[in-house]
């Protein structure tokens, strides 16, 4: 309760009455009302409304009984609720290949959640949408979060002048490599560079003709992103207006050119076209000398071949420095929401360094740069190569269009490395029917 001064008007009736001249005396004039107004202050107490208990919904693709869904339920949302006991968290577990679809339903039937755990590549197009409520104008403080994150995760959220969201788990690719087969071919050790590539597949075809330097499962942007970007090249400008002049630019065809020169050499294995065996077990069983590929692929590989030890080091670096692709999750607020300031409040803490360390311990990596030099990061066995990769790596193009835009990118690939169609020819086609998707 508090005091606050309210002015209060009062009128005071003034009657002037004239001089009388005696009992009998006729009045001489009528009496004169005049109003006066005097303001004065009136202290009065305000009792403020109670504050209601908040409940924030928040949907994620977390598998059930998995440790991510655990240390969320656990640990993380009773601690929040602990910091902040008028706020209720209810967290809902959604299979990834429904989510979209129950999300978009939920939009369209005004029962949103109030925050979403979505995959990086959803964002522009809820955005587009008009479901996002954008951060950069509800946070008052949100350029301190901006400037608290990876830029290539953050650029994930970015639309049509706003920020429709925060990284929330990130992940990238880097070069897998085996050590033993390297050392066999004479190798000093990863590639630096991609010019590299070429002596190295010498050397290990001088070991054994039947190893290949690299493979990679498909020619669809997230494995072909990481060759364009390092060739310098690019799928649009930077405002996403046109694929023309960059898609088909002389970078982006050399990216292409070279995988094809790779390919025809039997130094890049068949199985980007569907042929032969898939990249984890080749890599395993000792076929594939690399492999570029994620945090995740420790404990997939570490569960089949638990004797295999793994190496790993950046990504080669070409005329445009060693860029690989940016994966994960944003989270999301929603303009539905009827809990902004509660929600935002979760949202925060899901970017609190506490969170994001505690959700490293099952799996996920940090989207703050800053915690790189963390105990817990210098001492995990695999983490760091991928956060240092992510200074540099960047995320696939934001647009409401882009699974179309990766379909088109994927079709240019096959018809190159099958030799159905030039590179320059299939990408300088791709551009154009990219082009026609941007169109205003």
């Amino acid at each position: 309760m508090h005091m606050k001064s309210i002015p209060v008007y009062l009128l005071i009736l003034t009657v002037l009455l004239s001089a009388c001249g005696g009992p009998a005396a006729a009045p001489e004039a009528v009496p004169e009302t005049v109003i006066e107004t005097v303001e004065i202050e009136v202290p009065v107490t305000l009792t403020p409304a109670p504050e209601e208990p908040a409940t924030v919904s928040f949907w994620h693709t977390y598998s059930e009984n998995s440790p991510e869904v655990s240390m969320l339920i656990d640990t993380l949302i009773p601690m929040f609720e602990e910091q902040n006991p008028d706020i209720t968290v209810e967290a809902l577990s959604v299979p990834y290949d429904d989510f979209r679809s129950k999300l978009i339903t939920s939009i369209a039937g005004g029962i949103a959640p109030d925050l979403a755990r979505v995959d990086i590549i959803w964002v522009p197009e809820l955005a587009e949408m008009g479901a996002l409520a954008a951060l950069d104008t509800e946070m008052a403080d949100f350029d301190d979060y901006r400037a608290a994150v990876f830029p290539g995760p953050l650029s994930t959220t970015y639309w049509q002048g706003h920020y429709y969201g925060l990284p929330m788990t990130t992940n990238t690719k880097v070069w897998f490599y085996n050590q033993d087969l390297y050392t066999q071919a004479g190798l000093d050790g990863p590639p630096a560079t991609i010019d590299e590539l070429p002596a190295m597949c010498d050397s290990l075809k001088d070991l054994d003709e039947e190893l290949y330097l690299f493979a990679a499962d498909g020619t669809f942007a997230w494995v072909m992103l990481p060759w364009i970007w390092s060739f310098g090249g690019a799928v649009t400008d930077p405002e996403v207006t046109q694929a023309s002049g960059y898609l088909n630019s002389p970078e982006t065809v050399a990216a292409y050119e070279f995988w094809l020169e790779m390919m025809n050499r039997d130094c890049f294995a068949p199985v980007v076209l569907g042929s032969g065996i898939d990249p984890y077990t080749g890599f395993a069983q000792g076929q594939y000398a690399s492999i570029d590929n994620g945090p995740w692929s420790f404990p997939i590989l570490q569960g089949q071949y638990p004797d295999m030890e793994l190496f790993t080091a950046p990504f080669p670096a070409g005329d445009g420095g060693s860029i690989n692709v940016v994966g994960g999750e944003d989270i999301i607020l929603f303009e539905q929401s009827p809990n902004k300031e509660a929600a935002t409040a979760f949202l925060r803490f899901v970017l609190s360094s506490e969170y994001q360390l505690k959700m490293a311990e099952v799996g996920q990596l940090p989207v703050r740069p800053d915690l790189i030099g963390s105990d817990y990061i210098q001492g995990h066995p695999y983490y760091a190569v991928f956060l240092e990769q992510l200074e540099t790596s960047q995320a696939r193009t934001a647009h409401p269009d882009w699974q179309a835009m990766d379909e088109i990118i994927t079709t240019a690939g096959q018809l190159i490395l099958r030799g159905e169609s030039s590179p320059q020819d299939a990408l300088d086609a791709a551009a154009a029917e990219i082009d026609a998707l941007l169109a205003p």
